[in-house]
């Protein structure tokens, strides 16, 4: 089975010689810091977490009694985790997070899902769950449920959709009763639930959207329950896992069927207002959404590890200008296709970086900041995790017929990469989003900003192709009052700007690594003409819809 080798040198190049750790005013974190800390960071994923990646696809978990058992070693490598701190770091030292920014905690989580991404959806969530009490909680919340979900020891589940209710949360029917005493009983059903049971923790917080009986209609009627699975007296809080999904892939994150108030109710307590829980659950949701892009460039970085591997050690074939049996790499069309998964992988890692970098700014209270968050946030997400579909297939392909055997690893990273354009809001999701929420809202303000500061760079290439996205952009805002014409080509939009937004992250790399300088060369000529195609689709495409 492929092994996994954190690459903490290009980490290195992007934290401090692209967007740099320094420009966030953390002179605490120098050189010597940043590598200490990604080298542990990165000791922990490859030796402890990466061994369990293919076992733990075989195994899966499994439902026994009522309890969800995780696959074998999850749970030790679950304690590792957190004794060494590494559930802390991007969080508030007040609760006992060691206060790092968001660009230093982008690459060591990264580490945690290209180790294995079954395991690391369990941190994934849990740090949404934090997000969330962070900012909307009360005092006496954020003291009780904080430090245990920042430690570790607890961990946070996100409960949103259910049987009948999937991307419209307006058609949620989960039910919440007041009690009288400021509590609340919670009634219904969640499906999809990631780690909604396991064995690995204390404690589950589920943080569960639900609908008072005086609620008005639609998404303004949902509530926001803090729900968990043992009340603060210990005793079992009704809410059980009665099912586990059979699914295409990431087997060992257990995916429940969470019910709520069999018993009576479930013990739930409201997290700020009534009726305000959806703009609650998305401040999880958008924190959850560029770890799912960080998701997609971390399995892009294992899929590429395995199939660069394989091809150095598997002769077939001689060269087209003569010579002797060469192994595969030597062949044009598999470095094509490794340099294709190199390029992709390494955008979309500068892209998510990024934006990590502007969610720390934005912390600040810079408005600026924030609004670049909101403009990358969709991109980062559909981009990148988009990229890790093609990249694992062509992980696949590079192995050839060994890659559609299961035993070389290279078909788990498909199966895994398939979820991660679905979930937390499908890619078409994102691409409604970016263009009715972010560009239209806006008549394209943020956009144009971006834009112009793409511009610095001195490549007529991508030139070219910015200027193909400010077509594209002025089309859409031309064409408002078509909303449907504007929703058909809004993916191939998204793409275009992702694609236009690699180039110009590669081409900033180049400039402070130039070994990197033929991979940019590579992704200009084979991956950056694709953004034409994209803007074409956008300017013609919308009637043929």
């Amino acid at each position: 089975m492929p092994t996994y080798t954190p690459p903490i040198a290009d980490m290195k190049l992007l934290l401090e010689k692209v967007t740099p750790l320094t420009d966030l005013g953390r002179d605490d974190l120098d050189s010597g810091m940043v590598e200490a800390i990604l080298e542990e960071a990165g000791k922990l994923a490859a030796g402890s977490i990466a061994p369990l990646n293919e076992a733990g696809d075989r195994e899966g978990a499994r439902l026994e009694n009522g309890d969800v058992k995780t696959a074998k070693g999850f749970k030790d490598a679950y304690k590792l985790y957190t004794e060494g701190g590494w559930n802390a770091v991007p969080f508030d030292v007040e609760f006992g997070g060691q206060g790092l920014p968001w660009l230093m905690s982008f690459p060591v989580q990264e580490m945690w899902q290209s180790a294995s991404l079954s395991f690391g959806l369990c941190p994934l969530l849990n740090q949404g769950a934090v997000e969330a009490i962070t900012h909307h909680g009360t005092s006496e919340q954020k003291e009780f449920y904080l430090p245990h979900l920042i430690a570790g020891n607890w961990t946070g589940t996100m409960n949103l959709t259910e049987p009948g209710a999937g991307s419209d949360l307006a058609l949620i029917k989960s039910k919440a009763e007041r009690n009288g005493d400021g509590t609340y009983r919670i009634f219904g059903q969640k499906i999809f639930i990631t780690y909604g049971d396991h064995d690995m923790a204390d404690n589950i917080i589920h943080l569960v959207l639900a609908r008072l009986p005086d609620a008005p209609e639609g998404v303004k009627g949902i509530s926001l329950f803090i729900v968990p699975k043992f009340l603060a007296d210990g005793t079992r809080n009704d809410v059980k896992c009665v099912g586990l999904e059979h699914k295409l892939g990431i087997h060992a994150s257990p995916t429940c069927t969470m019910q709520f108030g069999d018993a009576g109710g479930a013990v739930g307590y409201l997290i700020g207002e009534e009726h305000q829980g959806l703009k609650y659950m998305f401040t999880m949701m958008n924190n959850a959404r560029l770890s799912v892009g960080l998701q997609g460039v971390a399995l892009c970085e294992r899929a590429t590890q395995a199939a660069k591997a394989y091809a150095a050690d598997r002769k077939q074939g001689k060269p087209l200008t003569g010579g002797d049996t060469a192994t595969i790499d030597k062949h044009p069309d598999v470095k094509r296709m490794i340099l294709s998964m190199e390029s992709l992988t390494l955008a979309g890692r500068a892209l998510a970086y990024e934006a990590a970098f502007y969610l720390d700014k934005a912390a600040t209270g810079d408005k600026g900041a924030q609004e670049r968050v909101d403009l990358l946030t969709p991109i980062v997400k559909s981009w990148c995790t988009d990229n890790a579909v093609e990249v694992a297939s062509l992980g696949v392909q590079v192995h050839g017929g060994m890659g559609f055997i299961e035993e070389t690893g290279a078909a788990q990273f498909y199966r895994d990469a398939r979820i991660l354009s679905i979930y937390e809001g499908t890619n078409g999701i994102q691409s409604s989003d970016l263009v009715f929420r972010k560009l239209l809202r806006d008549d394209g303000a943020a956009m144009t900003r971006w834009s112009l500061e793409m511009k610095q760079t001195k490549d007529t290439d991508i030139l070219a192709s910015l200027s193909k996205l400010d077509s594209a952009t002025a089309h859409l805002l031309d064409s408002k009052a078509n909303p449907d014409g504007v929703a058909a080509v809004s993916v191939p939009y998204l793409n275009l700007a992702g694609l236009v937004a690699g180039a110009v992250m590669l081409e900033k790399i180049a400039v402070a690594d130039t070994s990197k300088t033929a991979l940019l060369a590579f992704y200009k000529t084979h991956i950056l003409p694709r953004a034409a195609a994209h803007a074409v689709t956008v300017q013609t495409g919308m009637t043929s819809v």
